[in-house]
This record gives structure tokens, C-alpha cells and sequence, in this order.
């Protein structure tokens, strides 16, 4: 039990490194994970030792350990790929000229998104609403609106709730209400249709 208490402690000491980021006072980032140029909405978690780099991430979301989502990419189209032949800080320290690279595309998470642990997110994809994507997944495609991915690459294996359920979800759009309002509808989160039908959409 002592051992597991000293793990667990240092397991809380390792910090985030958050660069560049706006984040909702609710949000949080957990243990050893590095977010930057990044926004969380609301209610937004990112997991331990994940990297998130240059992406929206909206409310409500549930992001599980050991994730990459975003990065940088290089040039294929120039001689060389490595960045010392572009502007821009690098682990080398070192730039041979000045040419502008772009080296991140932004990457876009909607609301009450769920990764599982262990996904590879390619930078530049978006994922929907109310969508999920299986542990482990690799995916370089974008997500629709209450999609289930997994895989690699990541494929699509079903939807959520069928169409009109879920387009009903998304004009409520219930992630941007306030803690009063959702407060009103949390005994209602366990059955979608009474949820659905509380609202005149």
C-alpha cells in the first residue's frame, strides 16, 4: 500500500507543460502531459502523458491517457525534410536559412468528444460532436458528428444514435448551457429520448 501511495504521489508531482494555451477555468490537464497553442472548453480533461499540440479542443470532453493529437509535419516537396532549412525553433538549434514552413495545421475536437488511451491523431483532422475513438486508434481522417471509430488506420464502425436522434442533439446543442441550466437536465443524461423531449427542438 506504501509503494502504491509513493508511486501515486510522484505520479502528482510530475506537472503539465501547458505553452500558449487558453483554457477554461474548468478544464484540466493531468500529470506529464504537454499542451501547446491549444483552447479546452468547459469540463474538458486531457489524461497523463499526452501531447496536444495546436488544437480546439471543445466542452465536456473526456481525452484518456497517452494520447498524440496534433504535431508538426515537413516539407516532402523541398530536398531535405529535416527543419534546420527553415525558419523556426527546432531541437537541433540550428536554421540554415530563414524560408517560411508551415509545420502545424490546426486540429479541431467538438464537444463531448471521447479518445480512448493510446490514439495517434494526425494534425489538420476534425472530429464531430459526440463522437468516440477507440484506444489505440491511428486516424488521419476526419470524424462525423457521433461517430465510433477505432482501428489502424482508424474506420468508422457506427453511429451513436440514428440520424434524426442525432440531429435533434445537435440543435440543442446542450454543451453550451450553464451550470444552472444543465443542472436542471443532469437526471435526465441516462435516458436520451426523455432528455431529448425535455427540450421543444
Amino acid at each position: 500500500m506504501i509503494k502504491y501511495l509513493i508511486a501515486k504521489f510522484i505520479k502528482k508531482i510530475q506537472l503539465p507543460a501547458i505553452n500558449g494555451t487558453d483554457m477554461h477555468t474548468t478544464a484540466k490537464v493531468c500529470s506529464g502531459s504537454q499542451v501547446v497553442e491549444s483552447k479546452i472548453g468547459k469540463y474538458s480533461y486531457v489524461g497523463n502523458y499526452c501531447t496536444v499540440i495546436n488544437v480546439d479542443i471543445g466542452s465536456f470532453c473526456s481525452i484518456a491517457d497517452y494520447n498524440i493529437i496534433g504535431g508538426s509535419s515537413h516539407p516532402l516537396e523541398w530536398v531535405s525534410s529535416s527543419p534546420v532549412f527553415y525558419s523556426g525553433s527546432n531541437v537541433m538549434n540550428k536554421n540554415f536559412t530563414n524560408k517560411n514552413y508551415t509545420t502545424s495545421i490546426k486540429t479541431c475536437i467538438g464537444n463531448d468528444v471521447w479518445i480512448g488511451s493510446g490514439c495517434i491523431i494526425k494534425s489538420g483532422v476534425s472530429i464531430g460532436n459526440g463522437a468516440v475513438l477507440g484506444m489505440g486508434s491511428v486516424l488521419t481522417k476526419d470524424v462525423g458528428d457521433y461517430e465510433i471509430w477505432a482501428g489502424n488506420p482508424a474506420k468508422m464502425i457506427r453511429k451513436r444514435f440514428d440520424d434524426e436522434t442525432i440531429n435533434r442533439l445537435l440543435n440543442i446543442k446542450w454543451w453550451d448551457y450553464s451550470d444552472e441550466q444543465l443542472m436542471g437536465k443532469a437526471d435526465l443524461m441516462d435516458d436520451i429520448h426523455g432528455f431529448i423531449n425535455s427540450y421543444n427542438v
